[in-house]
């Protein structure tokens, strides 16, 4: 394994952009969580999304748990408040999406009905962010090193 230092880069400033990495993927996946629990919310509304839920297979109340899930991770990940479990929180929604929501549309998302590719995608990241941690830029890191 190579050691950051070998490369001719400072252990701290390898440590500070890793930090910045960890904050722009957290507060980006945050938002993007928001933003599909809104969308639930405001135009499927919660009981649309549970009539779709039932309509592949799932119970009903799955919904309205993924929009909470959503909702509460989202929002810690915004703030990097237990980053780690917040993602692997969210890895069984993705990984719902990917075979419930998208699976019968094939692999790639711009296919009728979209494919799996953007929530598998996001599954992986999510597993990122959970390797990464809070960061540095973090509620429970003290905010702001």
């Amino acid at each position: 394994m190579t050691d950051i230092t070998s490369q001719g880069t400072a252990p701290a400033a390898a440590a500070s952009r890793a930090d910045f990495a960890a904050l722009i993927l957290r507060v980006s996946m945050g938002v993007l969580f928001l933003a599909h629990a809104w969308l639930k919310i405001a135009v499927f509304t919660p009981a649309g999304t549970a009539g779709y839920f039932a309509s592949i297979g799932l119970p009903g109340f799955l919904a309205y748990v993924t929009i909470a899930a959503e909702l509460l991770a989202g929002l810690a990940l915004i703030a990097g408040f237990y980053t780690r479990w917040a993602s692997l929180a969210l890895v069984p929604v993705l990984v719902g999406a990917a075979w419930f929501g998208h699976g019968s549309a094939g692999f790639f998302f711009s296919n009728p009905n979209g494919g799996w590719e953007f929530p598998a995608f996001w599954a992986v990241t999510l597993v990122v962010l959970a390797l990464l941690g809070d960061g540095a830029y973090s509620v429970r890191n003290g905010a702001v090193r």
